[in-house]
């Protein structure tokens, strides 16, 4: 009987010591286009984001014009371009990283049709798919916008990217036609399981207007476990790539290795 005791006692010490389980994060990024912060602020569905949940208030793009930006937030270099031509670079990116991790991956692309990720014709702009440039293609991962739906409501992968069309963005159009846009494909990721079970959606812009502002943007941080709350801390795209190798558990590229993550605008349930 002793000796039952002994081992019934020492298995119900080594099940407490075991950790729960935690939930797997859902990443999600949606990139807008050429506004300051207080230019996407006029949008009345972007201004009730910033209300309800969390608005990162002191972030900044790295550069001008838009695509040494993508390539920032997507490999945390610039690799020293300084214009918005399409460049053949080393498969040294997120999706090239979370590919070789077995994390599941799409980036999801607003008007890319079967012509491809490089020859789709506007309002889909290659400039605005950073995955286009690694390896000078784009790997399967890269699939038309009308996939997300369909990904939302099953096997939702891990990290979500999503470019809008150059319309949809507001690089083209106004605002209010990107706020619209906005109202639309945010309500369907809030609405999937995927985002309510630990997840957390990011809305950046790539980079300000540049009429002579800072190049300060507006990025929010949607997440169903943090609501209402504001950041003053210096970020950068730097920043939110640091943040989503963090939640993904995969090491940091470039100058995300040295960049504060945004972790005061997450919930304690997103592990980093």
């Amino acid at each position: 009987m002793l000796l039952l005791l002994v081992v019934l006692a020492g298995a119900c010490t080594q099940s407490r010591s075991q950790p729960q389980s935690q939930q797997q994060a859902h990443v999600f990024v949606i990139v807008m286009e050429n506004h300051s912060a207080e230019q996407a602020m006029s949008g009345q569905f972007i201004s009730s984001l910033a209300s309800t949940y969390g608005v990162a208030e002191n972030y900044h793009a790295v550069a001008h014009p838009s695509v040494p930006n993508y390539l920032a937030l997507t490999s945390g270099s610039t690799w020293g371009v300084d214009d918005d031509s399409y460049h053949v670079l080393p498969r040294r990116d997120i999706g090239t990283q979370l590919t070789a991790a077995g994390i599941s991956w799409r980036a999801y692309m607003d008007g890319m049709t079967d012509a491809g990720c490089i020859d789709s014709p506007t309002p889909y702009d290659p400039g605005h798919n950073p995955f286009a440039f690694y390896g000078g293609a784009c790997p399967s991962n890269v699939v038309p916008i009308d996939k997300l739906a369909g990904d939302l409501a099953g096997d939702t992968p891990r990290f979500v990217w999503i470019t809008p069309d150059r319309c949809h963005d507001t690089h083209d159009c106004e605002v209010a036609v990107g706020d619209e846009w906005l109202r639309q494909q945010v309500a369907e990721i809030t609405a999937s399981t995927a985002w309510k079970s630990d997840g957390v959606l990011f809305v950046t812009w790539d980079e300000d207007d540049n009429t002579g502002g800072d190049n300060q943007v507006l990025t929010l941080v949607v997440t169903p476990g943090l609501k209402s709350h504001k950041s003053t801390h210096d970020y950068t795209h730097y920043s939110l790539l640091a943040t989503i190798e963090d939640l993904l558990g995969v090491k940091r590229l470039g100058e995300a290795a040295q960049a504060s993550p945004m972790s005061d605008l997450l919930p304690s349930t997103l592990s980093m």
